[in-house]
């Protein structure tokens, strides 16, 4: 197979400005970094700045979703309001993008992302296929990103015209504009198309700095086809991360590309109380043995998918992550040797996007031009919260807003003969807040416009689908009919077979105990109807109806029920 190979020899142009932020340095010479030469050509200096997960995040995020932690509560217990700071905004970020080329004093800027720049986004962006936060990020000088998971939130072909520009084939020209296409290039060194074996976009480029040349990977989340609809993931197939970053170094080593950044939508965490942006306490996750895996080739791994923060080096590699929504920049400075090409020294700062500089009027000009073309619909009142209603999981894993979503749920498809409802609580995007509650809001908590789909499970495969919750991780968020014990000690079930498990007990519904040999009407969104999350028990049920958006359902619960207040998270009782 031949790939598709990009290859450009530019610079990003320098600016006068100065940055303000916080900034911590972590800096590491790769092993096996071949030394300087005092004799030879002087190192060429390159910077690269990344950012991940940015989710069409266009205005600046609000509540905890527009504030990153730098240090922990006084007693250690959490990220405490006091050292956390306003963060994000594209205005924001654009500018600081700029200053931060600026305040390093080098001609050589290669901006990078790793994933998920579009998808889960808030109206602003998604009222128009996320047409305006690709042209946010090209106004900011994005060059290379890797393609997430949610890139394929609306198809291949759809990503596709995001990629090479065109009209929407159904919506056309929504804001009355042509779109141009993305100013950079997306790369997927493991998304191929199922029927010719061939990538669906170009597996890396090969950028020139100064006679040096650098190669950049674009790898996608190999459990893509796990957490997105089926739809969006048809006729592709996803192969493994390592195996196939390693392929492609070296293939860019046979062309004597030296310098080689994988960027990952694939992440970690740090252990849970460590909340410096710079840190790398206790990193846990796929990311670990994905770095490890990876061939010393490899010298720099821009990291997502988890949006968290965190500065490492493993196995002598860089890998970084910037948190999610433009709220960080990981500023990465690479000293290259002309002669070998060869990686001498790497540093990296994750940088706060703060408020504190002047918005990119560029952005202004491109929000404002949206949000023209919305319209009045997305202020539009849909109900009223009396007080704050979040994703905070409780300790049983379920949520006051996911509980909320479930409810809505179930209400809604009541005439399809529902008795019970389950919400992914990773389909739960944002929180509500005291007071008004708008329908531009309603979106960002439910962006996926998915439907309702109301279907037939036994007694036995609903125990089942509890019990597979604590083989993928996921805690699904039960309408009030629902309540059961969950006892964390007792056996889980596997993979294989998830009815094995024993942690799931005194299952009820509408106040009664499940019959496993009785029919029960349930209602999920098409994404777990179709096995997402890894609920493949779903996709057994029986009678399927498919009904409303579930968009639709909540903003008509919310009308109807208003003023709705936070549900008791008491459905799932914890041994």
């Amino acid at each position: 197979m031949s790939p598709s190979v990009l290859r450009r020899a530019g610079v990003a142009a320098a600016v006068t400005t100065t940055m303000s932020g916080l900034v911590v340095a972590a800096a590491l010479a790769p092993a096996g970094a071949a030394p300087a030469n005092a004799n030879g050509p002087k190192p060429v200096d390159l910077q690269l700045l990344a950012l991940n997960d940015f989710h069409g995040q266009l205005e600046v995020p609000t509540g905890s979703g527009g504030r990153i932690p730098t240090g922990p509560d006084p007693d250690g217990s959490g990220p405490g309001t006091a050292p956390a700071v306003d963060a994000g905004g594209v205005e924001y970020l654009s500018t600081q993008l700029q200053e931060l080329a600026a305040e390093a004093r080098k001609h050589n800027t290669i901006t990078v992302a790793a994933g998920d720049l579009i998808g889960a986004s808030p109206l602003l962006s998604a009222a128009f296929h996320d047409e305006p936060a690709i042209e946010a990020l090209g106004l900011a000088g994005l060059d290379y990103a890797s393609v997430g998971n949610h890139e394929f939130d609306e198809g291949a072909q759809e990503l596709l015209r995001i990629q090479n520009g065109g009209c929407h084939p159904v919506d056309g020209c929504a804001d009355g504009t042509p779109y141009a296409g993305a100013d950079f290039q997306y790369l997927s060194a493991n998304a191929f198309v199922t029927d010719t074996g061939q990538p669906l976009l170009p597996p890396y480029a090969v950028d020139t700095v100064q006679g040096v040349e650098v190669g950049f990977i674009g790898m996608t989340l190999e459990g893509t086809e796990q957490i997105v609809s089926q739809q969006g993931v048809a006729g592709l197939d996803f192969a493994d991360e390592v195996e196939t970053a390693n392929r492609y170094a070296a293939e860019l080593q046979a062309q004597g590309v030296e310098t080689i950044v994988v960027l990952l939508h694939e992440g970690g965490a740090q252990a849970p109380g460590s909340w410096d942006v710079n840190g790398c306490t206790g990193l846990t996750g796929p990311i670990t043995g994905i770095a490890e895996g990876m061939s010393d080739a490899i010298d720099v791994v821009v990291s997502g998918h988890t949006h968290q923060a965190y500065n490492c080096e493993i196995d002598g590699k860089l890998v970084t992550s910037a948190s999610s929504a433009g709220r960080l920049v990981t500023d990465i400075d690479l000293t290259l040797d002309k002669r070998t090409g060869d990686v001498l020294t790497a540093a990296a700062e994750n940088v706060v996007v703060t408020r504190d500089v002047a918005r990119d009027p560029a952005q202004t000009g491109l929000i404002a031009h949206y949000r023209e073309a919305l319209g009045p619909i997305a202020s539009e009142v849909v109900g009223t919260a009396s007080g704050d209603i979040t994703r905070a999981p409780a300790p049983s894993g379920e949520s006051a807003l996911g509980d909320l979503i479930a409810d809505a749920q179930l209400a809604d498809t009541a005439d399809e003969g529902a008795v019970a409802a389950f919400m992914n609580p990773g389909g739960v995007r944002a929180d509500l807040l005291d007071g008004p509650i708008t329908y531009e809001e309603a979106f960002t908590v439910q962006p996926f416009a998915n439907n309702l789909v109301t279907l037939d499970l036994t007694g036995a495969q609903l125990d089942c689908l509890l019990e597979q919750q604590y083989v993928v991780g996921r805690v699904l968020q039960p309408s009030s009919t629902v309540s059961y014990t969950v006892t964390p000690g007792a056996p889980a079930g596997t993979a294989a077979d998830p009815c094995s498990g024993q942690r799931v007990g005194d299952l009820a519904i509408g106040g009664d105990a499940v019959d496993p040999a009785a029919t029960y009407r349930i209602t999920v969104n098409s994404f777990l109807a179709g096995g997402g999350d890894g609920f493949s028990v779903l996709t057994g049920g029986t009678d399927p109806v498919t009904s409303s958006i579930d968009l639709d359902a909540l903003v008509a619960y919310l009308t109807a029920n208003s003023p709705v207040s936070a549900p008791a998270t008491d459905r799932i009782t914890v041994a």
